[in-house]
């Protein structure tokens, strides 16, 4: 049974970075669209729109319907690949492709660790929440200095956190089911993962990935 569970986790989750992906992909074939949708106040905006949806996602899930979640779930996603669309514009898109495989199998070697280890991951959990806070400052810090050596710490620092993280949610999967039911579990617990996967390729990214201005 509770393989069927986990097994509905990664469906939605390959669901959610397909949203992300396909629809980035789609857009940047229209630059112009990417540059009138994301120009000015665009860019925050759907900022506004991703973080909105997150807090009310997290905020809300134990009251929420089944069918609100699911539309909570792909709205994010598709938000979020109006944002990526700017990154298929910006890299090379077999970098991007690259990037993303060694993304999947970080991902999918941290998140079987974090399915079957026996190691109480749950206390760490408020050192990863220092760490993806520190993240946050230290990158707004960054946008006033513009360091490139602070850039680096917190690729790789952000790299360790969200690594963490995966093992982490995984590991809380089934404490989640029991909490919400499986159902909705499985929506907002591909949401935890989708989030893990995409920060971490945004950070192998900006180390490893080629632009196209190189």
């Amino acid at each position: 049974m509770e393989n069927k569970i986990y097994a509905k986790v990664f469906t939605w989750l390959f669901i959610g970075l397909l949203i992300t992906f396909g629809s980035g992909y789609l857009l940047s074939l229209y630059p112009n669209a990417v540059y009138n949708i994301m120009g000015g106040s665009g860019y925050i905006i759907t900022i506004v729109i991703e973080l909105a949806v997150a807090l009310f996602f997290g905020l809300r899930i134990t009251k929420m319907s089944k069918e609100t979640a699911i539309f909570c779930y792909l709205l994010y996603s598709l938000v979020t690949g109006v944002t990526f669309s700017t990154i298929f514009l910006a890299f090379e898109l077999t970098s991007l492709i690259m990037i993303f495989g060694i993304t999947a199998v970080v991902f999918g070697v941290f998140a079987f660790f974090g399915m079957v280890t026996k190691l109480p991951l749950h206390k760490i959990s408020t050192f990863l929440l220092m760490g993806l806070i520190a993240i946050i400052l230290a990158s707004v810090i960054n946008i006033f200095i513009g360091s490139s050596s602070l850039n680096l710490g917190i690729c790789i620092f952000g790299i360790a956190i969200f690594i963490g993280y995966i093992a982490y949610d995984m590991k809380m999967l089934p404490g989640l089911f029991n909490q919400i039911g499986e159902e909705k579990g499985a929506i907002y617990g591909a949401f935890q993962l989708y989030l893990d996967f995409i920060n971490l390729f945004l950070r192998l990214l900006e180390l490893f990935g080629n632009s196209n201005n190189d």
